[in-house]
């Protein structure tokens, strides 16, 4: 533990909740009386936000400061790692990992512009968030110290903290009852914990909060127009709108069909493997939209390469390494590769699908005179000879070495 007498002023990251509304007091009882608690409104439920100053200066803050983020999350965060393609172990867009570095980002320039000389986040020392959130501290004013609560204290369960915050008369909307650990933000809201802990466990329909079941999804599919500029979604249904306007609409509407449930075991860093329900409708629209562009766009090698990008973004935005060179080397090459995906696509949504029915680009390198079935007069289907012979050149010298042999 950081020596108390070293901290003056500490900035933390604070949702509301039971976690954050204990770690107040807490600082003030082991580090220092002046607690700044910061919210970052990056697009998740109002009723989170609702008096939640109030919340905070009850559990003893000495200040509750929110800043809207909401379209600096869509446009400078979650738009770069939509044209990679990433996704984490084949199916994860990445709700929660990507939000992190923008909320400590933000709790990093409000410490500094207050002169505090601490940190603190609430995530436990189990998951991911604690690295994610620590590695955007160190990248940014490694000389701010971090209290990491959960790694410290010897609270360990939430009737603890419960009756912690019962002994010091701090009123909380927290029950023991609570079944799910929840994230939510523009992106997506993931469920994890209850009976989701148990892999045999089928999940119940209170693991979903944002879409509804895709088998009472409407017998009558949506169909959905997406207009793209430099592998970004600009305008739906022909209304061109911001980018967390675009992704806000996109979730209503996908989570009337039941679009972008995904429920898996995936490798946290740290190195157990945890399960979690994500919801991610929107995105799960925009995903789909701009791989179908880039079908009409990207070269076969082009095609690879940011699958590859993609690849590896996914881990480095999981691993919480978006503050590092290597995730702007990618991403610069991820931007490179978008500046031709441009068009337009519709996209039928139905029972939980999103599909890809019409798709124009004007810069395509999809011709129909060179992929006709029919009668052509561009293509000498005879070149394929020559093609054919070298492209086997390496097998053809092999099975010869082989039959001499």
């Amino acid at each position: 533990m950081i020596s108390k007498k070293t901290i003056k002023k500490v900035v933390l990251a604070y949702s509301g909740g039971l976690d954050t509304s204990a770690i107040i007091p807490w600082i003030k009882e082991n580090y220092c009386s002046d607690v700044i608690a910061f919210v970052a409104d990056i697009g998740q439920s109002q009723n989170d936000l609702h008096n939640i100053k109030e919340k905070a200066l009850q559990s003893g803050a000495s200040e509750c400061i929110i800043s809207d983020l909401k379209e600096e999350f869509v446009e400078n965060y979650i738009y770069p790692i939509l044209k990679t393609g990433a996704l984490y172990e084949g199916s994860y867009l990445l709700g929660t990992a990507i939000a992190r570095p923008i909320i400590a980002k933000a709790q990093v320039e409000l410490a500094l512009k207050l002169n505090a000389d601490g940190l603190c986040h609430g995530a436990t020392g189990k998951g991911n968030d604690q690295v994610r959130f620590e590695t955007t501290y160190v990248a940014l004013a490694p000389n701010l110290k971090v209290i990491a609560p959960w790694r410290e204290w010897n609270l360990r369960s939430r009737e603890e903290l419960l009756l912690y915050l019962k002994e010091r008369n701090i009123k909380t909307t927290a029950t023991i009852e609570k079944i799910y650990s929840r994230d939510e933000n523009a992106w997506h809201i993931s469920t994890e914990g209850g009976i989701l802990e148990d892999p045999w466990n089928r999940c119940q329909e209170d693991c979903w909060v944002w879409t509804v079941n895709p088998k009472n999804a409407p017998d009558i599919s949506d169909i959905v127009s997406l207009k793209v500029k430099r592998g970004c979604i600009v305008a739906v249904n022909n209304v061109y709108l911001t980018p967390f306007q675009c992704l806000n609409k996109l979730n209503k509407i996908g989570s009337k069909h039941g679009i972008g449930r995904i429920d898996i075991i995936e490798n946290r860093l740290i190195g157990m493997k945890s399960r979690g329900c994500y919801e991610t409708p929107g995105g799960t629209i925009m995903f789909n939209a701009l791989r179908a562009i880039e079908q009409l766009v990207l070269d076969k090698d082009s095609f690879k390469w940011r699958q590859i990008l993609g690849l590896e973004m996914s881990y480095i935005i999981y691993n919480g390494n978006w503050f590092s060179p290597v995730r702007k080397s990618l991403q610069a090459s991820a931007t490179e590769l978008s500046l031709e995906v441009n068009g337009e696509v519709v996209l039928e949504l139905y029972k939980g699908t999103v599909t890809p029915i019409q798709k124009y680009s004007p810069n395509s390198l999809y011709s129909k005179e060179f992929a006709t079935f029919g009668l052509d007069n561009v293509y000498h289907q005879s070149d394929a000879h020559g093609f054919i012979k070298l492209f086997s050149l390496p097998s053809r010298i092999r099975a010869m070495n082989s039959n001499m042999n």
